[in-house]
């Protein structure tokens, strides 16, 4: 690492270090803890993806920037309390890209990606102190997924891998059966059952319509983002549209002006 590096990054430590100090730091960098930053690491994580895909190179370093924010501030807030340092953080990945790459830093050959994804989860395993039967089971595959990762995309994984080993529909036809199962069920409910078997129920018929994605091969994650922001865009024409605020208007009016927004939108969509 080049000497700028080495220098930037001591004087984010130091920033971080000074915003966490009792003595002249920030009130409210002082009350976090790593639970309360919880919702950051992640929202930041999503800025950094929605960033890369927008191709703006800035906006890329500027999210990296802030996530890289997160780290420091979670190693810096476990250093207070001696658990650990972001020197160790460090040393702790360093030793583990060493130890998951032995076709790099060692002398193991591989032919292929596949024989590299192997080696990784065998080694992974070895590193959590499993058997190798233990870390081929499938639940304990799927408990990581919904442990880990965002639900529409542990939704997405738990069903390609129970489909891979028979948990499967015959055809299409026999998951729009079940999504319209889980449909009633979710309706009966929410008519005269507890806020609890309302959530359940409510789970079950969002995880059918993820295996319809699956069986369409479409991502329901893209999905839904496309429509939040496809309902952004129209609520900012509504707006736009409006010449009072949005509460002064019967629900009647806001319909009107919706199906107006939506109108114009789609003959833009249409302009070459």
């Amino acid at each position: 690492m080049t000497n700028d590096k080495i220098a930037a990054l001591q004087d984010l430590i130091n920033v971080v270090a000074k915003l966490r100090s009792p003595d002249g730091g920030c009130p409210w960098d002082l009350v976090q803890t790593p639970e309360t930053l919880i919702p950051y690491v992640t929202e930041e994580a999503y800025e950094v993806v929605d960033a890369i895909r927008s191709g703006d190179k800035n906006a890329i370093a500027d999210e990296l920037g802030d996530l890289l924010l997160q780290v420091v501030l979670q190693a810096q807030i476990a250093s207070e309390s001696n658990d650990f340092s972001l020197t160790e953080v460090a040393q702790g990945i360093i030793q583990k890209l060493i130890r998951r790459h032995p076709h790099v830093f060692g002398n193991v050959t591989v032919e292929n990606v596949e024989q590299v994804r192997q080696n990784w989860e065998e080694i992974k395993a070895v590193e959590k102190g499993e058997s190798p039967i233990a870390a081929e089971k499938l639940t304990n595959k799927l408990l990581r997924y919904a442990r880990t990762l965002p639900p529409l995309t542990a939704g997405m994984k738990i069903s390609r891998k129970a489909a891979a080993v028979g948990f499967e529909w015959d055809d299409v036809e026999g998951v729009w059966e079940k999504f319209n199962e889980e449909l009633a069920e979710f309706q009966q409910a929410i008519a005269c059952e507890s806020p609890a078997r309302q959530q359940e129920e409510l789970g079950d018929l969002l995880f059918v319509i993820i295996n319809l994605a699956r069986w369409y091969d479409l991502d329901p994650d893209a999905a839904l983002q496309g429509t939040n922001q496809r309902f952004i865009q129209r609520l900012s024409q509504v707006e736009t549209l409006a010449g009072r605020p949005l509460t002064d208007y019967s629900l009647e009016e806001l319909e009107n002006l919706w199906q107006r927004a939506k109108a114009q939108l789609d003959r833009s969509d249409d302009l070459p």
